[in-house]
């Protein structure tokens, strides 16, 4: 697997763009619309926070280990959230994708359906990955409901694994898509989109 770089993805009515401080005025309406921030267990910015988590998100890319993106929504032309690739492990061909969150109206909506499909295709197709993993607070029931949608393996539960914001330690719900799994998750993606859209 080569190294991601910044690269712009798109299809079905939305734009992942790489992650720059010129996203900072929409990213905070967008992480103020439904104040997710209050739910300790996410990953959305309090949005007087939101300059320092775009601050963080890029120097983790500029250290190899996470890639950053804001999430357009084509047809009001509107930033709705982030996502990421984070612990990026060229030599094992392994990326995971996370920090992802939505503005609350956007939620259960295509949009989370078109940017996994987006970020899986590119991870396995163009970046040759072996396994894209992904990982949720055990608290984030809605997050690994999502998850398992997707198709993804529950891998295990790492216990006392990481801080969250209030300083308390979680413990990481973790899941991942092997290569070999690929073709299906796809296909039940794709699935799901039609279904969308109908």
């Amino acid at each position: 697997m080569i190294s991601p770089i910044p690269i712009t993805l798109e299809r079905d009515g939305v734009r992942l763009e790489p992650l720059t401080p010129g996203h900072l005025g929409a990213l905070k309406v967008a992480a103020a619309d439904g104040e997710l921030w209050q739910l300790w267990f996410t990953s959305v910015p309090n949005p007087d926070d939101t300059e320092r988590y775009i601050a963080d998100a890029l120097v983790g890319q500029e250290a190899g280990h996470r890639l950053p993106w804001a999430v357009r929504e084509l047809t009001t032309d509107t930033i709705i959230g982030s996502t990421s690739y984070h612990d990026i492990v060229p030599k094992i061909d392994r990326v995971e994708i996370g920090y992802t969150w939505y503005a609350k109206r956007w939620q259960r909506s295509r949009v989370n359906t078109v940017c996994k499909l987006l970020l899986l295709e590119h991870a396995f197709d163009s970046l040759g990955c072996a396994v894209v993993g992904l990982r949720t607070d055990n608290f984030n029931f809605a997050s690994q409901k999502a998850i398992e949608a997707l198709g993804a393996k529950r891998d295990g539960v790492i216990r006392h694994h990481a801080a969250r914001r209030d300083g308390t330690a979680r413990d990481t719900v973790m899941f991942s898509i092997l290569r070999g799994e690929w073709r299906d998750v796809r296909r039940h993606l794709e699935l799901r989109l039609k279904r969308h859209a109908s």
